[in-house]
């Protein structure tokens, strides 16, 4: 009985003495390594340490929808990416999100849900397109309430595909224009361009080998309205950050009312 009580009171601290232990997990452990583990699992992170805590949220390689991609591709999963955009919209010490896109596309309906997600969160929501924002990558970068894209960064639009077996029927290209239609209304409700130039774009022949389609480079993307900003991290941070700010006024001058 008396060698049990001496090993329990290896475990009884004294309250009023400093846990080093503790301090030291808490600075290169247990915190240290659920960050690590929150890049590796999801590509997210949440950056608390400068002006506003706000949510990173990356959009790589090709959006995975129903169907699981070979293990070599580098994937980004819709089933990973909604609850995140559920938990940042709850989370009141979040108080931004943004969106960093180098994506060749994807599921179509995928894309679209994670891009309708986005666009109906009310908290400060910024884009910014490295690299490529190709396909259901434009979408997904016009869903934000600002989009900014790095001028060696670039964007495909072009009309719907479909890989695997179809069938030659009427039902067939009626699916693949209401299915485009959403796309298309979706791009220009969220962005400056109009539906008859964004038609335009997908339909244009002779920039891409086999295929039609527009490849736009950060400028035209800016010219043609389908971007709003030319930039990078920097400047995408700063405007997240003046929303942030004019968010935080509206909420003081309405609690003064």
């Amino acid at each position: 009985m008396k060698k049990n009580q001496k090993n329990d009171e290896q475990y009884i601290k004294n309250p009023s003495e400093p846990d080093e232990k503790a301090d030291e997990l808490n600075e290169n452990g247990p915190t240290s390594e659920k960050r690590t583990d929150s890049i590796i699992e999801t590509g997210s992170i949440i950056a608390s340490n400068g002006k506003y805590t706000i949510h990173c949220l990356t959009i790589i390689g090709q959006v995975e929808g129903h169907y699981i991609l070979p293990p070599q591709n580098k994937t980004t999963k819709y089933e990973h990416v909604i609850p995140q955009l559920v938990a940042i919209q709850q989370d009141p010490q979040i108080e931004g999100l943004i969106v960093i896109l180098n994506t060749v596309g994807g599921d179509v309906e995928a894309g679209l849900a994670i891009a309708e997600l986005i666009a109906g969160m009310n908290k400060p929501t910024v884009s910014l397109v490295l690299g490529g924002g190709h396909s259901i990558g434009v979408p997904l970068a016009v869903s934000a309430r600002q989009s900014f894209i790095a001028p060696s960064a670039t964007m495909t639009i072009h009309p719907v595909r479909m890989n695997g077996l179809v069938l030659g029927v009427p039902q067939t290209l009626s699916y693949f224009d209401k299915m485009q239609e959403r796309i298309v209304r979706f791009v220009c409700d969220n962005s400056s361009i109009s539906p008859e130039r964004f038609r335009e774009l997908m339909m244009t022949t002779g920039e891409l080998m086999m295929d039609v389609g527009t490849v736009l480079d950060g400028e035209a993307a800016v010219e043609e309205g389908l971007i709003d900003h030319l930039g990078g991290l920097a400047e995408a941070i700063d405007c997240l950050y003046t929303m942030i700010e004019e968010e935080r006024s509206s909420r003081e001058e309405e609690g003064r009312e």
